[in-house]
């Protein structure tokens, strides 16, 4: 039992100090933890630095997501909506809310597409958009757009550009 207290203490110490760089908190005299930039040195008497708290939750900077198309698709193709994320979580992933208008049809023109769309912890995500045959013949040559507009959401803000438009091509 006693080699068990041993590692068990061992391990929580090791996971404490792996988390205390991330964290960079310091305890304080009344118990609790003190947030500080990783440029500033804890007082002597354990209390904060500054009046304010720097990493307060209203100042934690929330990634800013954008969107790009890549362009023009051919009927019967795949073209793709690029979302970018700055800056990139470290530890899991995001959901980001979108809405679909343009001069295309869904289920005529393309697969309808399915919001919300996936950003992995890579920071990049895609909105893949399969194109179907031409249903009206070939007598029609006409492009039809589809737009892609980035709605607000959870823990995530929009960028510049929130909104692209892929043209889809006869």
């Amino acid at each position: 039992m006693k080699n068990r207290n041993t590692q068990l203490t061992a391990v929580l110490f090791v996971i404490a100090f792996a988390f205390a760089g991330i964290v960079q908190a310091t305890p304080r005299l009344d118990g609790g933890p003190t947030r500080l930039p990783a440029n500033e040195a804890p007082r002597p008497d354990g209390g904060p630095v500054s009046d304010t708290n720097p990493t307060s939750p209203q100042d934690e900077q929330m990634p800013v997501i954008i969107i790009n198309s890549t362009g023009d698709v051919s009927r019967g193709k795949t073209g793709s909506f690029v979302l970018d994320m700055k800056p990139r979580l470290m530890f899991g992933a995001m959901f980001v809310n979108f809405t679909v208008s343009g001069t295309a049809i869904p289920g005529v023109d393309y697969v309808a597409l399915v919001s919300p769309a996936y950003i992995g912890q890579s920071g990049y995500g895609t909105i893949l958009v399969q194109t179907l045959p031409d249903p009206r013949g070939s007598a029609n040559r006409q492009s039809y757009s589809v737009v892609v507009t980035l709605k607000p959401g959870l823990g995530y803000a929009l960028g510049a550009p929130s909104s692209a438009t892929m043209w889809i091509k006869p």
